[in-house]
């Protein structure tokens, strides 16, 4: 996680396209991987970008977060038609995953470490509307991560990997907000949730387990807890609610996932942050492994593009912003 330098934030930065200096090329099923396909870099100034999404119109949007905490973090947002990074929101309150819903309006998940630590919408002239922050009257731990369901039910994670602010919750859990503005706790079967995305049929939510057994906020010498890092569905119900889990990938004790999305064909594209062979790693609704993206900084999230740009992934990665041509084509719930 690199700090960066103070820069003037209404400076445009030019894309400059470069392949990806992982050391494995793309490797997998040609109905993912058409053959020769290259990740290339976008842009590459950042401090810790997550949270990628792309506007009905094709613009790819992208958050910034400050880990150090220096500053609240910002929103990126990439031009494919120009090649130009601009910054959108320069005060994020700390946001990381972003989606858009039917109507356009993007919302964030906003974490803590001096951020706004709740589901917020990002308004038409760059501010953040906080939505809901709290469960049953206390502060959310750090959302994280969030998806749309075609029904207008947002469900987001909220686990805590960095930040000082102490821990009202707990719990660290998934949560549903309907239409209502109702907030429910949709499940305690996961110990510590990252990444969340919907199935194409909109009938399963997968859920990331990515616990590394610390808060940040235990005392020195406090033994490390056993890592639990999965990756799981779980049917939804007609009310929203969740059912039972299936864990679909063991990671074992290497980190598992971070952000993911999901093709038209239901195969699930995850942000593997295992030290050892890190990427987007491709699987199947089951489970099996059918196509792998190496990233050479450790990546976080990714999402197709739109309209002629929908069999491009982009990628978040360690500082910066990636793509790489697919043969398959993205899954949008927002858009249907």
């Amino acid at each position: 996680m690199a700090s960066i330098l103070v820069r003037c934030l209404c400076v445009l930065t030019l894309t400059v396209s470069v392949v990806s200096a992982a050391e494995a090329a793309p490797a997998g099923d040609p109905s993912v991987l058409p053959a020769g396909a290259k990740l290339e870099q976008l842009w590459n100034d950042g401090e810790f970008t997550e949270g990628v999404a792309v506007s009905r119109d094709g613009l790819v949007y992208f958050s910034d977060i400050a880990i150090e905490a220096r500053n609240p973090g910002r929103i990126m947002k990439y031009n494919p038609a120009t090649g130009a990074t601009s910054v959108h929101v320069a005060d994020s309150g700390q946001s990381n995953g972003l989606f858009f819903d039917s109507s356009g309006r993007l919302l964030a998940a906003c974490g803590a470490n001096i951020g706004l630590r709740g589901l917020c919408e990002v308004t038409a002239d760059g501010r953040m509307k906080v939505i809901v922050d709290k469960f049953e009257g206390k502060r959310f731990n750090s959302p994280n991560d969030l998806v749309i369901h075609p029904s207008g039910r947002v469900y987001f994670s909220d686990p805590r990997y960095v930040g000082k602010e102490s821990l009202e919750l707990d719990h660290m859990s998934v949560y549903r907000v309907d239409p209502d503005g109702s907030v429910h706790r949709a499940t305690t079967q996961i110990r510590k949730p990252n990444g969340v995305i919907l199935s194409p049929d909109a009938k399963s939510l997968y859920v990331a387990e990515t616990d590394n057994g610390s808060t940040g906020l235990e005392p020195a010498g406090t033994p490390a807890k056993a890592p639990r890092m999965t990756l799981n569905a779980f049917p939804i119900q007609a009310d929203g609610s969740l059912g039972t889990k299936r864990v679909l990938v063991d990671f074992g004790q290497g980190t598992g996932t971070d952000g993911m999305t999901t093709d038209t064909e239901g195969r699930i594209y995850c942000a593997v942050r295992k030290e050892e062979r890190h990427g987007i790693v491709v699987f199947s609704p089951e489970g099996k492994e059918v196509a792998y993206v190496p990233t050479d900084p450790l990546p976080t999230n990714c999402t197709f593009g739109t309209g002629m740009d929908s069999k491009t992934l982009y990628v978040t990665a360690g500082t910066g912003l990636y793509r790489i041509k697919l043969s398959s084509t993205g899954y949008h719930p927002e858009l249907k």
